[in-house]
């Protein structure tokens, strides 16, 4: 297994890769809350780095709670970093206390050598005029998750996240949310990139390029299938799956066929693709074991190639499930 802290668990991750050096920023809580659904208020981000995307030397903690008062007092969950002339930037998740976690918004920290991070506040909030708001009958407002790129063609930054419309059935809202940046501080939402219909949520977007091919990942549990999708038919599944476009702005549209790597209790879950010496890399967190518990561990890679039309094909170790 790739990277297993012995006390903590350790779910979503990005990465930044800043020469030889392969940095991973990962969700972390105590194993000692005991049940791991309590992890989500306890998060913070954690601090990894390796050469060989196999062997892992931890570093000191990248973000933890905000300030009382602030937008992230609670926890920081899921981000990105991107380089920005001489720093880095990292775009976050935060929750707060006042809202009991059930508001979502994107924040920003910056720093010179990926080690030491400074908070820059709030980038961005979900806009009602394309996304769902907290209201009765949803547990949360989802508005996280973010993923940043840059358009080469215009020079305009692009940041894709996990987000909902405000209309249709409450178990089909979920899309890819969309905002705009020119300097990466002051965004503007925009439409979703993708249409809603077959799930609760898209978790956890990621924008890459295998092949000739755009591809956005995402991940969704077995639970997070619409009625809609089931009654067409579709076997749930959980784990990591995507969407494909012909240009990074999209329009986004749903891969044919089953997950990109899914299973009916998503036993690996919200996979990230980094390409690294010339070739492409698909990672997840282990979720749930051959024994039904929660691990809470980053995988080592697995081998990622095109498929045709456009598709995305993981090539599953032995052990893999």
């Amino acid at each position: 297994m790739g990277l297993r802290l012995d006390d903590r668990w350790l779910w979503d991750f990005w990465f930044a890769v800043d020469g030889p050096d392969v940095h991973v920023f990962y969700l972390q809580a105590p194993r000692s809350l005991g049940d791991p659904d309590l992890r989500h208020h306890r998060a913070t981000v954690g601090h990894a780095v390796s050469r060989d995307l196999v062997s892992w030397r931890v570093l000191p903690d990248a973000l933890s709670a905000g300030p009382a008062g602030e937008f992230d007092d609670l926890a920081t969950w899921t981000g990105c970093v991107v380089r920005h002339g001489d720093r880095w930037q990292m775009f976050y998740t935060g929750v707060s206390r006042a809202e009991e976690g059930r508001v979502q918004r994107v924040g920003l920290a910056s720093s010179a050598d990926l080690v030491h991070w400074e908070r820059q506040g709030v980038v961005l909030e979900a806009d009602p005029r394309w996304y769902e708001l907290l209201h009765p009958g949803v547990r949360e407002q989802a508005w996280r998750d973010p993923w940043v790129f840059r358009d080469e063609a215009t020079g305009l930054y692009h940041m894709l996240l996990t987000a909902r419309v405000p209309h249709g059935p409450v178990d089909g809202r979920g899309v890819v949310g969309h905002a705009t940046s020119a300097d990466l501080v002051t965004w503007e939402a925009g439409p979703p990139l993708s249409e809603p219909g077959d799930f609760y949520h898209l978790e956890v977007p990621q924008l890459v390029s295998v092949g000739d091919a755009w591809q956005v990942l995402f991940c969704a549990t077995a639970a997070d299938q619409s009625a809609a999708r089931t009654a067409r038919g579709v076997a749930p599944q959980g784990g990591t799956h995507y969407l494909r476009a012909e240009t990074p702005t999209g329009p986004y549209t749903l891969a044919d066929g089953p997950f990109l790597l899914g299973d009916d209790v998503a036993s690996r879950y919200a996979g990230r693709i980094l390409r690294h010496d010339g070739e492409h890399h698909f990672f997840a967190w282990e979720n749930v074991g051959a024994d039904g518990r929660f691990v809470g561990a980053l995988s080592d890679p697995l081998p990622v190639s095109a498929a045709p039309g456009g598709g995305l094909a993981v090539l599953r170790s032995a052990a893999a499930r």
